[in-house]
């Protein structure tokens, strides 16, 4: 008995010292997969007292999900100060618009907002304000064309490839079917478009050190695995109102 008791209490020092425990990820993005597994393998091989769980599907709400206690870390692209909530910047994503290689735009050196406006907008079936492309340039120029969803990527691009419409992703997403010529890709205005990959966890979690190490991970593989990303070392915390 007295050596379960001792194992018993091990872990429960280890649990309290941040090196075991559970990593319940949420995700927001269609394309998380692509780069969290490199990281999810290489975290087991050195963390192998700690537990890797997917929240299943697709989250509209990640990052509620750590305030509930349903997650532990949520991938996320649209983020907005909370608090109570750390925002770790893992990457950012240059974004390309994807035309049929017949296209008229297929001409053009790169796509502007009113580029958009007479076509179909092939996304993932995600709310609009969800979507980079909206956000960052058409809302702000006033234009919302029509609009066409899929689940997957390879149906996105089957849906560009046949002229159904244009999509816009990022280029690490999409390089695979590029090399092969699928679909033609274009710089979206003069100085690109980026997007932005967050990792959100709870303040109180942020210095765990297995949570420390995967978000570094991510990072890590990323910078091997993915084309045409910048990486930086930003957090972002609400600030505390002054009294």
């Amino acid at each position: 008995m007295i050596p379960v008791l001792n194992e018993t209490t091990r872990d429960l020092l280890r649990i309290a010292q941040g090196t075991t425990g559970t990593l319940r990820i949420a995700i927001e993005c269609h394309t998380c997969f692509d780069w969290l597994m490199p990281a999810v393998d290489a975290f087991r091989a050195r963390w192998p007292e700690v537990e890797v769980d997917l929240v299943s599907g697709y989250q509209a709400d990640p990052v509620g999900l750590l305030h509930r206690g349903d997650a532990d870390l949520a991938m996320i692209s649209c983020r907005e100060p909370e608090a109570g909530v750390d925002f770790h910047h893992l990457f950012r994503s240059r974004l390309v618009a994807l035309v049929a290689n017949d296209h008229p735009l297929a001409q053009k050196s790169y796509l502007e907002a009113q580029d958009f406006n007479d076509e179909t907008l092939i996304t993932y079936p995600v709310e609009e304000d969800m979507l980079d492309i909206v956000q960052l340039l058409l809302k702000p120029a006033g234009i919302t064309p029509a609009r066409r969803t899929t689940e997957l990527t390879v149906a996105i691009l089957m849906l560009v490839a046949t002229r159904r419409g244009i999509a816009v992703l990022p280029r690490w997403a999409v390089q695979h079917y590029l090399q092969r010529q699928y679909v033609t890709a274009k710089p979206i205005t003069r100085d690109g478009l980026f997007a932005d990959i967050w990792a959100a966890t709870l303040e109180s979690e942020s210095s765990k050190p297995y949570i420390v190490e995967f978000i570094e991970l991510i990072k890590e593989t990323s910078a091997v695995t993915l084309t045409d990303i910048e990486l930086t070392t930003e957090v972002q915390r609400m600030a505390k109102p002054t009294a």
